[in-house]
């Protein structure tokens, strides 16, 4: 089912959007007109590489929507988010934009929201409980289903691997971890997975995998649940001597998520061997788009989109927009049924920041 170009049409805006910070609790906005929507963004950090690109991308697709915004760091605090959105409601925004790192602890504030009759929609990640407009988010179940693919194909079926989790009170860890393990166990049961809990820490990744490496120094896998864990699964695989080419019979397996353009060159050197790529551009394009819809009164329903993505209902009364997010290799094959592309495929977003 496609969306309805009545949903799809937008206004193109008449005035620039000056540069929007992406620092500390307070709101930032723009001098602009009256006749704009004015809705309110919150990150939910500004650490990590996919974040910082997020955040590069709002005020370019606010400007094409014809959106004024304001903008609050919550900084993976959902004390400041609870706060921020306060700040939001008493400044008159239409509609919220956030990205709880903390899944169930955001219920309270999008019932409030919702009695002020404000809009929200969830970027990337998905509220435990609670009422929003939409959702725009991966199939993040999809992720760990196809790390756990081009891991058991790379290692035939056997030997062991590291699995770095997010946090497990994000919807996004829960997905990617029961997923990955669901694949591992019915796919490729001869494959033993050890699993970290993280919270997203780069650090505790590092040092969890230093240790696993240690006790298990024939570990021929890891599974990174984002990019957080990038720089330091590198240097541990340095450290002991691991960090080297497919090619190599020393050589670890490293899948991570997110797609950042780092990734993409590590896996065109050789340093890493794919990632999936969660599209950073996508989300804050149609966390704006639905904002926008949400104001004009528009509905939606499950279905194809005719943005390559599709709609569907994860619970009553609760939508979910399902992006596209593909497996991306150094050779663009397919791994246990699952296609990838080209690290180099100037289609991702991460060869595409200039």
């Amino acid at each position: 089912m496609r969306l309805r170009t009545t949903a799809c049409s937008v206004v193109a805006a008449l005035s620039a959007l000056a540069l929007l910070t992406a620092c500390g609790g307070d709101a930032q906005t723009t001098t602009t007109t009256s006749d704009k929507p004015l809705v309110g963004v919150d990150y939910p950090r500004s650490d990590t590489d996919f974040w910082n690109s997020y955040i590069k991308y709002s005020p370019q697709f606010a400007k094409e929507l014809g959106i004024d915004l304001k903008t609050t760091n919550s900084q993976n605090d959902v004390a400041k988010l609870t706060a921020n959105a306060q700040t939001f409601i008493s400044q008159g925004v239409k509609g919220l934009a956030m990205a709880p790192q903390d899944t169930a602890a955001i219920a309270p504030t999008l019932a409030q929201l919702e009695a002020k009759k404000i809009p929200v929609v969830t970027v990337d990640t998905r509220p435990d409980t609670g009422k929003v407009y939409m959702v725009v988010r991966a199939d993040n179940r999809a992720y760990g289903e196809k790390a756990c693919q081009y891991l058991g194909t790379k290692l035939g079926g056997k030997g062991k691997v590291v699995m770095l989790q997010g946090g497990l009170d994000s919807i996004n860890g829960r997905d990617r971890t029961e997923a990955f393990n669901d694949c591992m166990k019915k796919n490729y049961p001869d494959i033993k997975v050890f699993g970290e809990a993280t919270n997203w820490d780069g650090a505790v990744a590092a040092q969890k995998l230093q240790t696993r490496l240690t006790q298990h120094p024939d570990i021929k896998g890891v599974y990174m649940q984002s990019s957080f864990a990038l720089s330091g699964t590198l240097q541990v695989l340095k450290q002991k001597g691991l960090l080297v080419g497919p090619k190599d019979k020393k050589h670890v397996f490293v899948v991570s998520n997110d797609g950042i353009p780092e990734e993409l060159k590590n896996i065109a050197d050789g340093k890493i061997d794919a990632t999936v790529s969660q599209p950073a551009d996508l989300y804050a394009k149609y966390a704006l788009y639905y904002l926008k819809a949400a104001i004009d009164g528009k509905t939606f329903k499950p279905g194809r989109t005719d943005h390559d993505s599709t709609i569907v209902q994860v619970r009553d009364g609760l939508l979910e927009d399902q992006l596209s997010a593909p497996l991306v290799t150094a050779d663009g094959g397919t791994y246990g049924g699952v296609p990838s592309l080209k690290s180099d495929d100037k289609s991702l977003w991460g060869n595409n920041l200039g």
